[in-house]
């Protein structure tokens, strides 16, 4: 298997299976938003666009960040702690972020795409699995220095090829990291607990295929079935 490594610069080159990685936060915070219940997910690139979808749907609301915090307009932001807050049920998020939702958008090529983090990456690793797969992409989108994204990437790869991998040292990147400062001060949109929320490796069964229906971009929590 063949690992490839792209950024929001590059990552419209990537072609077949395509994971786009957010874990400060994007795909965290969406991962804990589908564990309150949301029907499904839809990425887009502007602030403009997410406003404008909300208002086209039925109980959808706007979840995301510019600069790290909700802009006017948004119903949420991009915390694991601050969307438990909430029940979602049966509801359409909208998310807007400048790194995550992103990367999904500008892989235009991609055939097979999955949202990952680090609270999802079994799930997503099963899902390839399946798919029997020659070549993975991986899209670090916080840029080719970000050290949570190329530490989950590393992880996939790892895993995906059946090496040993030392967890401890994969959450202590994440900690350490750059993107990691702004949450030590426990501001009420970067929770330190965040942190907690977003190292949780495999916290959840379901992986986060993301659809080009229609125009748009829907991701949606989706479990292997036993025995498939």
């Amino acid at each position: 298997m063949r690992f490839n490594y792209t950024t929001l610069e590059t990552c419209h080159t990537a072609t077949g299976i395509v994971l786009v990685i957010d874990v400060l936060r994007a795909f965290s915070t969406a991962a804990y938003a589908f564990s309150r219940g949301a029907k499904e997910i839809r990425l887009v690139s502007t602030v403009e666009e997410a406003l404008e979808l909300k208002s086209k749907i039925p109980n959808a609301k706007a979840m995301g960040e510019v600069g790290g915090l909700p802009p006017a307009g948004f119903d949420f932001g991009n915390s694991p702690t601050r969307i438990l807050e909430h029940d979602l049920k049966g509801i359409t998020l909208i998310q807007r972020t400048g790194a995550g939702t992103q990367g999904a958008v500008r892989s235009v090529h991609a055939e097979v795409m999955f949202a990952t983090s680090f609270v999802v990456a079994q799930a997503t690793m099963d899902h390839v699995l399946r798919l029997h797969p020659e070549e993975v992409t991986f899209v670090v989108t916080g840029g080719a220095d970000n050290a949570e994204d190329l530490a989950c990437a590393e992880f996939l790869e790892k895993q995906l090829t059946g090496q040993t991998v030392d967890t401890e040292d994969l959450i202590r990147r994440v900690v350490q990291s750059r993107d990691a400062f702004q949450h030590m001060n426990d501001h009420p949109q970067f929770p330190r607990s965040d942190l907690e929320f977003c190292t949780r490796i495999n916290a959840f069964d379901f992986a986060m295929p993301i659809e080009r229906k229609n125009g748009f971009l829907i991701m949606q929590a989706i479990n292997l079935k036993p025995g498939t």
